[in-house]
């Protein structure tokens, strides 16, 4: 059987992995020394040019699938891993088959949630992480998508101005439909809450991590959490007819949980109205700040940024001039030259957004210290001096 490729962007470059070898034999010459999380498959993070790929190995079928459901899911804007491709026909020196291969592109500035725990994860900030699986299973299942194996093992962890973003990256169990169920929906939550009490075990047990975590209430959480995030995104609400203000302050307080409401349902009676969301779409911080600066980031990094630009124009006054101009100067003499102090040979260990984010928190620490306002740029330069060469990478050297 000859070798096979299907791909969105075919690189040359690939033909010339060693596909005649098992993915546990390929030598470091191949492979990218990258945080991987547990799987029960063989993967490994190879570099295509310059792009760095997961490979992970698994029969062709799956493979296939995957694949599908991961552009599926790109399509739909969701937080997931992005498919590159799928190598089939592959067969060893000796003409015996060997398992297809799924290609997904490295998430950058990502971590497995046991390399977090390694990277000084406090006790304190382990409830963001549940948050932030939380946020992603939500988003899944508006989209219509029943992940059928929810674990931390299964998604990527990223910063986000003091809490985290999770990306899917495994949907080999996966469905998309039309709608997921509230069966499905609480299925999700009951096998995600198993898998993360044994992994939090497992975790403890294997002294990846040096901090005391109440698996049981670190589980109760996100089960609290997702029925509280869904109510407020989806339940219906009602109220009398001379309070339609509580229709903006429902959309209101969808914004200041990153949601936009692409379509409101709104019934009114003689005395009562009742209103209930019907298209939710996740992002609405971070919409704003790409259309207003070209940016992209995290939406909790966003909402930061958006805080610093309000107060930038209120500071000097811009409240009557264009907020798309305002915002271009905001970003020429503000933003691009913090960013700008971040020395080349750091630059692996955190995002252009999660920086700034991390010297506003600096510049606040120092203000309060010094019992007077400091300047941003000087707190930029003792924060790029005196935190971040100590502060653990988000990703490894060379890997951005």
């Amino acid at each position: 059987m000859a070798l096979h490729v299907v791909a969105a962007r075919t690189d040359p470059a690939l033909f010339r992995l060693p596909w005649s070898r098992p993915l546990a034999d390929w030598e470091d010459w191949y492979v990218v020394n990258l945080p991987l999380g547990l799987s029960r498959h063989v993967v490994r993070v190879v570099q295509v040019n310059r792009q760095f790929l997961a490979v992970k190995e698994t029969t062709e079928e799956i493979a296939l699938r995957e694949y599908e459901l991961l552009r599926d899911l790109q399509r739909l804007d969701q937080p997931a891993v992005v498919p590159r491709g799928v190598v089939t026909g592959r067969v060893d020196d000796a003409g015996e088959p060997l398992p297809a291969a799924l290609l997904t592109e490295h998430l950058h500035y990502s971590l497995p949630y046991r390399t977090v725990f390694q990277h000084g994860l406090r006790a304190e900030q382990v409830p963001a992480l549940v948050d932030a699986l939380v946020v992603l299973l939500v988003r899944l299942h508006l989209a219509g998508f029943f992940w059928g194996d929810v674990s931390l093992s299964n998604a990527l962890f990223r910063r986000s101005a003091g809490g985290f973003a999770a990306f899917l990256v495994d949907a080999e169990t996966g469905e998309l439909r039309a709608s997921v169920s509230d069966a499905m929906r609480e299925h999700d939550v009951t096998v995600g809450v198993e898998n993360i009490f044994a992994e939090l075990l497992d975790l403890q047990a294997s002294g990846d991590t040096d901090i005391e975590v109440d698996g049981q209430a670190v589980v109760a959480q996100l089960a609290e959490q997702y029925h509280s995030l869904w109510d407020e995104l989806t339940a219906a609400e009602e109220f009398g007819a001379d309070e339609w203000y509580r229709i903006e302050q429902r959309i209101a307080r969808l914004n200041d949980l990153g949601f936009d409401v692409d379509e409101l349902d709104v019934q009114a009676a003689s005395d009562r109205v009742r209103i209930q969301p019907k298209v939710v779409e996740a992002g609405h911080h971070r919409r704003e700040l790409r259309e207003l600066t070209g940016l992209s980031a995290e939406d909790s990094q966003a909402r930061k940024l958006l805080n610093d630009l309000a107060a930038f124009t209120a500071h000097f006054g811009y409240d009557d001039e264009d907020r798309a101009v305002v915002a271009h100067r905001w970003l020429t003499t503000i933003y691009n030259p913090i960013v700008a102090l971040l020395p080349a040979g750091l630059a692996d260990r955190i995002a252009p957004p999660e920086l700034f984010h991390e010297v506003m928190e600096h510049r606040w620490a120092l203000s309060a210290q010094a019992g007077h306002e400091v300047d941003i740029f000087d707190s930029a330069r003792d924060y790029v001096a005196t935190v971040l060469p100590h502060r653990p990478p988000d990703s490894p050297s060379g890997v951005r």
